[in-house]
């Protein structure tokens, strides 16, 4: 995993100012250097500069990046983040094409197919990536990224010039690319957050180059089109045919993404998903002899202070452990402390660029530290629940009914702590259902499909074009920022493709949520795994947790300076405050309830100042 950043302006000559725009390219991959800081490179020429920070994964010794090849007369570069999953398969095809490698990279062959099959070869590939491809013969620039967006890729258009990064915050080095907010940023944030809109980054004129997208830059402009887009079709497989093909899907995508030249781990919750791909891993790794590395996540006195409710019903560390007897895994217990916790939640915005899901994020900053210490590869369990309808609102009348965001049902919790000035200068209902409507709109019909399949179908969608994207985005930047690699097999997209047409009745066989994948599972896990009810990523339930944020935000509330107050009613943030929270109703996702909702404020109000944001 690597970062990625540069600039191009088709009528500039940038060697014209060597020193300058090097500088500038320098300073661009300095913001960069966590997601990779092994090695880094960098390329300028006259139309364009290119930079790359890079962690070493696979051909430790030869894949310094920026790479240059060069097919009859004509030069190519690439600068690439990612893993691919059939690289030897495409590498070995380009061999029988008479083509010669250097590397065992997959950024090569990467580079290697766009100089064989133009960049219609993005199509072959099977990954997580972002990657910019300058072809110098025809003066165009390509930028692709993965088909759900795991690796991140932003870009800005200044004066004829595209200036682009893996994160946010290296595009604020280049000359004039100011971090200002207008109104629909602040509905981002305050309507939407902690997701955002797929396309934007928030700040005003920051784009996102949109998952399964590839952006072409010539003298002809800036053009954007899909490479891959979701397909509904009737499904037609008996279920005990989908059983296996699900089950062959997820052994082959997790086999592939253990791939790495050093020592993978798994992240291990003692859920179903995780529990799984530790399995695999476990037992591929035993066929060469060797022992799989699993980490676990919990919080100092949990045990405790717990308290089951209907979106965490049960702790992880009981499962765990049985986990760890059945594969035989070397396992690492990780905790987190109030004081931990509290303190990476601006960290965790550093690593965002945004304010985000709050400690749900900042832990995971903290155990991916943690874990990055150890081990610089790891698989998780993240996108399961989105691709086989884990979740309570695709099956909860009342949540299938609500005409918005099934995870953030009311603007009411958000509203109220706001001030009437702010509310009255932006439209945040109506921002937010706009919102929704275009994600509507786009879903892919099935003909014939009855109103209720078709709204599970809908949900399917924003689960996918929104709420795994956030959990993706919170994955990829909390790992990165501490120089770990974080894998997602679920999220290889022929298990998408297909998982996406198979009906409720059989996902949820006999009303068993994610039956189809526990029956997948069956041999691989214990049952009491297996059949385990769903219980999400782990939260703080310690009382004092929430005193601490309080007593935080209050000293911010007392400082007339602090650039988030003239955006609260200070009254009602108060009385919040004085009010005992409801860890049982969430006002976003199963996670986020009434400590979280201080923390977002917290790290809206530290955004605010670190990042200089202007408010226009």
């Amino acid at each position: 995993m690597c970062g990625i950043t540069g600039f191009c302006n088709i009528s500039m000559d940038y060697t014209g100012n060597y020193e300058r725009w090097n500088n500038t390219l320098l300073a661009m991959r300095q913001k960069l250097v966590h997601r990779g800081p092994d090695d880094s490179g960098e390329y300028l020429s006259s139309q364009i500069g290119m930079a790359h920070t890079r962690l070493s994964i696979i051909d430790l010794n030869r894949g310094h990046q920026p790479i240059t090849k060069q097919k009859s007369g004509a030069s190519y570069t690439i600068i690439y983040n990612g893993e691919l999953y059939n690289t030897t398969e495409l590498r070995d095809n380009l061999v029988n094409l008479g083509y010669l490698f250097k590397t065992h990279t997959d950024t090569e062959v990467i580079l290697t197919g766009f100089m064989a099959y133009g960049s219609e070869f993005v199509k072959e590939l099977n990954g997580i990536f972002a990657f910019a491809v300058w072809d110098e013969s025809n003066s165009t620039l390509y930028l692709a990224r993965d088909r759900f967006g795991v690796k991140p890729l932003f870009y800005t258009i200044q004066n004829q010039t595209l200036i682009f990064s893996s994160e946010m915050k290296a595009l604020f080095e280049y000359p004039g690319i100011k971090p200002q907010v207008d109104a629909d940023g602040l509905c981002e944030i305050f309507g939407l957050g902690p997701a955002k809109s797929y396309g934007k980054g928030v700040f005003k004129n920051i784009h996102e180059v949109m998952a399964g997208n590839l952006l072409t830059f010539n003298e002809q402009g800036l053009k954007e089109s899909p490479y891959w887009s979701l397909i509904s079709a009737p499904h037609e497989d008996s279920y005990e045919t989908t059983v296996e093909k699900t089950s062959f899907l997820l052994y082959d995508a997790v086999k592939r993404q253990m791939i790495s030249d050093i020592p993978i781990s798994t992240l291990l919750s003692g859920g179903v998903d995780s529990s799984l791909v530790t399995a695999i891993c476990a037992k591929e790794l035993k066929k060469q002899g060797l022992e799989l590395r699993t980490f676990s996540f919990d919080f100092k006195d949990n045990a405790k202070h717990f308290q089951s409710n209907s979106f965490q019903p049960s702790e992880d560390r009981p499962y765990v452990d049985i986990m760890i007897d059945y594969v035989g895994s070397r396992h690492t217990y990780l905790e987190c402390d109030n004081l931990d916790l509290a303190d990476c939640l601006y960290p965790a915005v550093d690593a965002r660029d945004l304010p985000n899901m709050a400690d749900v994020e900042s832990s995971l900053l903290y155990f991916c530290g943690k874990v990055a210490a150890q081990t610089k590869v790891t698989l998780t369990g993240e996108c399961a629940d989105e691709i086989f309808g884990g979740y309570p609102w695709i099956n909860r009348p009342e949540l299938m009914a609500k005409n918005t965001f099934p995870w953030s049902t009311s603007m009411d919790t958000r509203k109220f702590l706001l001030s009437g000035d702010l509310l009255s200068s932006i439209d945040l209902d109506g921002y937010v259902q706009a919102a929704y409507e275009k994600s509507i709109s786009e879903v892919p019909r099935l003909i014939g499909e009855n109103p209720v399949e078709a709204r599970r179908r809908e949900i399917a969608y924003l689960n996918l074009k929104w709420f795994m994207v956030t959990l993706l985005d919170r994955m990829d930047r909390c790992s990165m920022f501490s120089g770990l690699e974080a894998r997602v097999p679920f999220a290889d997209h022929r298990i998408v493709e297909y998982v996406w047409n198979v009906p409720y009745s059989m996902k949820a066989k006999d009303g068993v949520v994610k039956g189809l994948l526990r029956d997948a599972g069956r041999g691989l896990v214990p049952d009491e795994i297996l059949f385990r009810k769903k219980s999400p990523y782990p939260k703080t339930y310690h009382p004092d947790y929430e005193k601490l944020l309080g007593n935080r935000l209050l000293d911010i509330l007392s400082d007339s300076n602090a650039p988030i107050r003239p955006l609260l009613d200070i009254g009602m943030v108060k009385t919040f405050l004085r009010s005992p929270s409801d860890y049982g109703k969430p006002w976003y996702g199963q996670l986020m309830a009434g400590p979280q909702l201080i923390a977002y404020l917290l790290q809206i109000n530290y955004w605010l100042g670190k990042y200089h944001v202007e408010l226009v």
